[in-house]
């Protein structure tokens, strides 16, 4: 075991790297989602010379043609199966493709492919051509976005627990500038295009500054000590939140790579944790807690903002408090029982938000009728989100051995995206059900 003594995260450099990289994770695919208006608006039906404006705002109700009509169920399937694909693939390929390629690869092509989007919302196009376009951009940003996802994680799991934390951290952030994002837009009333092209732009500033970030890190020397150790097959240092298991073994002679198999059996509960949580979560949300109607709106502000604020701000706020809570907190320990057994107690939320004022609903009753329940079922679903997810992602790759770690952070990763993935196609389930 190394007797060196492992160098600070001098001003937090590290940890804020960590930090802006997961935060390139998701804000750009946030951002795309926000422009869901703008997508539909720019597949309607319209002869030349016959362009309507539209403001960010509007309520005018219009027949959908059949690209806008199937637009959001293709763009799950284009978004959640590429998502899937390419984590499994950077799990089982992680080691014949530079960690460097992979992650520089992909914030590249994102890159590309959001100034392409922002390029195009000056461009006219028949609607089937828009329609294709886009689908492939979602595509790529998915599985773009899943390699680079799976090889962050694999990263920060050779380092202390609390830079797994960072990561999830950052992407709770993008999920909450989106939603304040939203919020902006349809205050201010701003034509769709104009709006689009500022999360297009915005997008790729985040990207820029991801690039750039992960540039320097690995002239850090906090960074290069734990690579170090792990390149050794050495322990590194623990941290004082997370003490190792000392006993942990140096890999096998001759540099055998780890056994997947081997790894998951060890790693099973927390990855069964983290899939759990993550179907339940967009198994409700977004597709039943945005269809909850208010009960006291009679019109006006409240109602125009109650989704907007109440759903999609409150999660996002309180899922970020939770990630960043995971940062300075870790309890129940990793091999506490108490763990997945809150993940479970989860699965509970499910019929909770679905007895809320779901609207239209066909079959069952409307159990949470005012505001604020709705309201604060959303607080404790969103901060237990974030909390539970968070630590499972930090567990996770602490119960191997030190140079197993990197491909417990790529499993823990496609297990996360699986969640997505599943709740993705229960959300449909669940909606119909009401």
């Amino acid at each position: 075991m190394s007797s060196d003594k492992p160098p600070k995260d001098k001003h937090r450099r590290v940890w804020l790297i960590f930090f802006t990289l997961g935060l390139g994770t998701l804000l750009p695919w946030n951002f795309f989602m926000n422009a869901t208006n703008y997508f539909t608006f720019r597949l309607r039906d319209t002869e030349p010379g016959n362009e309507t404006f539209i403001s960010s705002n509007s309520t005018e109700e219009t027949i959908q043609n059949h690209y806008q009509a199937v637009f959001s169920n293709v763009m799950t399937i284009c978004a959640m199966v590429p998502l899937l694909v390419f984590s499994c693939l950077n799990t089982i390929l992680q080691k014949r493709c530079p960690q460097k390629v992979r992650v520089m690869g992909s914030l590249g092509v994102i890159l590309v492919t959001f100034m392409v989007t922002a390029v195009l919302v000056r461009v006219d196009m028949d609607p089937l051509t828009f329609f294709v376009i886009t689908m492939v951009k979602i595509i790529i940003i998915n599985s773009s976005g899943a390699v680079l996802q799976s090889s962050l994680f694999g990263m920060a799991s050779t380092l202390p627990t609390s830079y797994t934390a960072t990561i999830m951290s950052g992407q709770g952030l993008a999920g909450t500038l989106a939603a304040v994002s939203m919020i902006c837009a349809i205050a201010s009333g701003s034509e769709l295009g104009e709006i689009a092209f500022g999360y297009f732009i915005f997008a790729c500033v985040v990207i820029l500054i991801a690039i750039a970030s992960f540039v320097v890190l690995p002239k850090m020397e906090f960074y290069q000590f734990y690579q170090k150790s792990r390149d050794n097959g050495e322990e590194s240092r623990p941290d004082e939140s997370q003490p190792l298991n000392a006993t942990r073994q140096p890999p096998p002679h001759g540099g055998t790579n780890p056994s997947l198999m081997s790894i998951l059996k060890k790693i099973g509960v927390m990855a069964f944790s983290v899939w759990l949580a993550f179907t339940v979560t967009i198994g409700v949300f977004p597709a039943v807690t945005m269809a909850v109607k208010s009960t006291v709106a009679d019109g006006g502000l409240w109602e125009k903002f109650f989704i907007p604020v109440c759903c999609f701000l409150t999660f996002n706020l309180l899922d970020f408090a939770g990630r960043s809570l995971s940062a300075v907190c870790l309890w129940p320990g990793q091999d506490s029982k108490l763990l997945p057994a809150l993940v479970l107690i989860r699965v509970a939320f499910v019929p909770f938000f679905m007895m809320c004022n779901v609207q239209p609903r066909h079959s069952m009753p409307v159990i949470f009728h005012h505001d604020a329940c709705f309201i604060l079922l959303m607080i404790v679903f969103a901060f237990s989100n974030g909390y539970l997810t968070s630590l499972c992602m930090c567990y996770g790759p602490k119960k191997v051995d030190p140079h197993e770690a990197e491909t417990a952070g790529t499993i823990m990763a496609f297990f996360l995206s699986l969640g997505l993935a599943c709740g993705a196609a229960l959300s449909c389930l669940f909606r119909k059900v009401i």
